[in-house]
């Protein structure tokens, strides 16, 4: 009995509220009146709820915060590898050794570059040959004692053995061989083609490697590298604005890395929906190595800005818009445009508002109209 009794008065109780919030809904209704976007307030009890403030532009830097990884400069990166098959019979490097280009990193012992080699002093010895053979022609002419014939054929000799001694001596250079300064049976010495560090060393003395060997020495300038960070589609409007960026690493949390925008690339990841940037960083204390990751900060120039309180935008649909003040008990409604949140939680306003201008800054839900 008694517990019926309480479900009753409970039942009450919820009715009494319903009616008591719909007058109060209905009296606030009746303090409002409307004319196209403009709001009038009739009587304090929704006056009293709202909140204004002045539009002010403020200096802001645009921020914009993605995830990045190191890579080395492609330019200042090489990896070295046998130019023919053979076997490895010395060592010119160690890890972290610093070579310039030109600086000896291995030598290798193969049977192509042996063949190379006999060719180019075949063709040196042929090429000889022709040049006297020539020159006796050519002195026989003018004594009057030799052939015009003969001197033809010595010229033509001459021209074809001098082309295939170049072409002997062309094979060699592309390794980087001065042909003047070798004898036949040296080994070939491998040069690093760039200054830089080594920070692979793979080769090991006695070692036959095949013609299809991966890199046995890795040199790389580190002093410079990249940081390929991602940026997505809708965020890349900002990059053309944006002139520094800040590098973070986790190894080093105090430290804040410098960098400029290297390159933006013209081709968006369909999976990812982002785009990578280049950023081009020093890196003479080595702190960033390639493969870490990092944090990549884009940092704008200072502009002033209008931001408002986030409590003052109202959407409806896919309107956003805030109301300003005409008057002590008149407030208009105003679409804008806006362009983000700062990192205080503001809105950023690209259009639809004027500085100057007073905006509800809170309660502007109350002036709906229903």
């Amino acid at each position: 009995m008694i517990y019926k009794i309480v479900i009753q008065l409970l039942i009450l109780l919820g009715v009494l509220l319903s009616c008591q919030q719909k007058r109060s809904s209905e009296q606030e209704t009746n303090t409002l009146s409307s004319k196209g976007d403009t709001v009038t307030v009739i009587g304090e009890s929704v006056y009293t709820r709202l909140r204004f403030e002045e539009v002010k532009a403020e200096s802001f830097r645009r921020e914009l915060i993605t995830s990045g990884t190191i890579r080395a400069i492609p330019n200042y990166y090489a990896e070295i590898a046998p130019p023919f098959p053979g076997r490895v019979l010395k060592s010119y490097v160690r890890l972290g050794q610093r070579v310039e280009p030109g600086s000896p990193i291995f030598e290798i012992s193969s049977p192509d570059y042996f063949n190379a080699q006999k060719e180019y002093f075949d063709a040196k010895q042929e090429f000889k040959q022709a040049e006297l053979n020539l020159k006796r022609q050519q002195d026989l002419l003018k004594n009057g004692v030799g052939v015009q014939r003969e001197l033809e054929a010595a010229e033509t000799d001459f021209i074809t053995k001098n082309s295939a001694l170049q072409n002997a001596a062309a094979a060699l250079k592309i390794f980087n061989v001065n042909p003047e300064k070798i004898s036949l049976g040296d080994p070939l010495v491998v040069n690093s083609p760039i200054r830089g560090e080594i920070v692979g060393n793979n080769i090991v003395i006695g070692q036959y490697l095949r013609e299809d060997a991966p890199p046995i020495a890795i040199v790389a300038e580190l002093s410079k590298v990249w940081v390929v960070g991602q940026v997505k589609e809708k965020d890349l409007r900002f990059i053309s604005e944006l002139d520094s960026v800040e590098i973070k690493v986790a190894a080093f949390p105090e430290k804040v890395i410098l960098g400029k925008v290297y390159h933006v690339n013209e081709i968006v990841d369909e999976e990812t929906r982002s785009v990578q940037v280049l950023i081009e960083c020093d890196n003479k204390e080595r702190i960033l190595k390639p493969g870490m990751y990092v944090t990549v900060r884009f940092v704008g120039n200072a502009e002033p800005t209008i931001l408002i309180p986030s409590k003052a935008v109202l959407q409806k649909n896919e309107n956003q818009f805030v109301f300003t003040k005409l008057s002590e008990n008149q407030f208009l409604r105003k679409n804008i445009e806006t362009s983000g949140t700062s990192s205080s939680g503001k809105i950023l306003v690209k259009s639809g508002l004027k500085v100057g201008e007073t905006i509800v800054s809170e309660g502007g839900i109350y002036l709906l109209v229903k």
